[in-house]
């Protein structure tokens, strides 16, 4: 087949496989409720069906990415293929909930071959002059499946089954391989070069003690940064990320040259995708919980509406590839960061008690136009500021940023969020005079033990009884939804900020892209 062709085949094969990846970071949030049910499951083992898929995932980018350049990109990603679809067969028939955290972390690795060596498979496959639409469609995939989980996993529970989320990936990889086997040319091996045994432990280690800490924080809100469960955990990952860069300088066959740093606008194409996943995508976990446990949408009509969000990157997505050609990566980055934080704004400026989809609306246009426009000239930005010999590194690393940005954000937004709401609470609740003192802080206790996800099913839950008897329930209920307000305009506040960071990184580190040679 002619190479005209083979590379939007190509696009197609590495699609299907970066939409599978995504997707599974966020399409298992609304089948969380069944699984607890079939499986009797407290919540804690609950939170590592999400977490053991992203914990490994993020540890492993970075050695599948070199895994690629060592022995060859087509092979390790059509293996990641087979472990992703292997992965996805034995979640979707476990027979408990700690087989169920296994199978998801080898999903895990599986996910994060086809994710990292996807984007250098495209810049490989496509000549300069077609590349930035070729990553727009590419950035398009990927910011769809981020925001289309809970309406795909909505759709697929209640039609067939929590198991059907999983199992859905069978038929998809199968074809995604099949198509790869076909069409997908093999890199070039760099046969001479080693496997750096060392900086492979070191770098996985530092990447998932840094993100398990962060999971800790998550799961435990009730734990300080200088709790020995985390902070133990943060500084062995400092330790670690040292030895690694230490390893890295000194060994003859690096894992990653660091080198690569020193290239400011792979540090702005960096800086941006942190933010995004941290601010943006991180974000979505807490507009999610506002719309279903507070506005009492079902997880499908949740799903529907967040598609204002993820719309806009089917047809802005490839367009905002073709612009950055035009304007270059630093602007359209800047730009799109910048309306973002316009849009997250004009939502914390609108939303108020009672919550109304007309306070969401107009910012998730923004919201989708900023999503839609910015994926493509990042990843456009830091494939195209680097040598060829490094493009399968710098894939991994930006993949790396992305993901561990969308875990610190979805720490740091619920501390901002907790913070907010139990502040408000106990400022309003004191405040009632119809009330004694020893009832509300019995009252508060069993609000904060509850915490800010809660939303109205505290007021349907056996505790919550004995409030329903006092002539200020309405009352109080209004304190609650009020002090959730109040986190999360908190939130909203700490996701501007994050997307100006970036915004304004990228004016200041981006410079003109360099060309990257066409082929591998």
């Amino acid at each position: 087949m002619e190479n005209t062709n083979r590379k939007w085949w190509v696009l197609i094969t590495v699609s299907l496989a970066v939409f599978m990846a995504m997707l599974d970071i966020t399409i298992v949030n609304v089948a969380l409720p069944k699984i607890q049910k079939d499986f009797s499951s407290n919540f804690s083992n609950l939170q590592w069906v999400l977490n053991a898929y992203t914990l490994v995932y993020a540890a492993m980018l970075l050695p599948v990415s070199k895994l690629g350049d060592i022995i060859g990109r087509k092979k390790v990603f059509l293996f990641g293929l087979g472990f992703f679809v292997i992965g996805s067969l034995t979640s979707g028939i476990s027979s408990s909930d700690l087989w169920l955290n296994i199978f998801r972390g080898f999903q895990g690795i599986g996910g994060a071959a086809m994710m990292s060596l996807s984007l250098t498979i495209v810049t490989a496959s496509f000549p300069e002059k077609q590349r930035g639409l070729a990553l727009g469609i590419w950035s398009s995939v990927v910011g769809l499946a981020i925001s289309a989980g809970p309406l795909i996993g909505g759709v697929l529970v209640d039609s067939f089954g929590w198991r059907s989320i999983f199992l859905v990936n069978i038929p998809i990889g199968i074809v995604a391989i099949l198509l790869g086997i076909f069409f997908i040319q093999e890199s070039e091996r760099k046969s001479d070069e080693k496997i750096d045994f060392l900086g492979f432990v070191l770098s996985t280690s530092f990447i998932f003690t840094m993100v398990l800490a962060l999971i800790q924080k998550e799961i435990h809100e009730n734990y300080l940064w200088t709790d020995w469960h985390i902070l133990s955990l943060l500084v062995l990952s400092i330790l670690l990320l040292v030895a690694f860069i230490i390893t890295e300088r000194i060994v003859k066959q690096p894992m990653i040259e660091l080198s690569i740093f020193r290239n400011w606008s792979f540090n702005g194409a960096n800086i941006s995708a942190f933010v995004l996943g941290a601010g943006l995508y991180g974000g979505f976990t807490y507009l999610t919980i506002l719309m279903q446990n507070y506005m009492g949408y079902t997880a499908f009509e949740t799903g529907v509406k967040m598609l204002l969000i993820s719309g806009f990157t089917i047809i802005l997505g490839p367009l905002a590839g073709i612009i950055s050609g035009k304007i270059g990566n630093r602007w359209l980055i800047s730009g799109a960061l910048f309306i973002g934080a316009i849009g997250i704004m004009l939502i914390r400026h609108m939303i108020k008690v009672p919550f109304e989809w007309s306070y969401l609306m107009p910012g998730f246009v923004l919201l989708g136009i900023s999503n839609a426009l910015v994926n493509p000239p990042i990843a456009n930005a830091a494939m195209s500021s680097v040598d060829k010999k490094q493009v399968g590194m710098a894939s991994g690393i930006l993949n790396v940023f992305r993901q561990v940005g969308i875990s610190f954000g979805v720490v740091i937004l619920g501390i901002k969020l907790t913070e907010g709401y139990n502040n408000s609470l106990n400022n309003h609740i004191m405040k009632i005079q119809s009330i004694n003192t020893e009832f509300k802080s019995q009252m508060l206790n069993v609000f904060h033990q509850a915490g800010a996800f809660a939303g109205s099913l505290i007021f349907d839950s056996k505790q919550a009884e004995v409030f329903k008897q006092m002539p200020a329930f309405e009352n109080i209920k209004k304190i609650v939804f009020s002090a959730f307000n109040s986190g999360i305009k908190e939130v909203n506040l700490s996701i501007a900020i994050l997307l100006l960071i970036g915004s304004l990184a990228a004016a200041l580190l981006i410079k003109e892209k360099r060309t990257i040679k066409d082929h591998q």
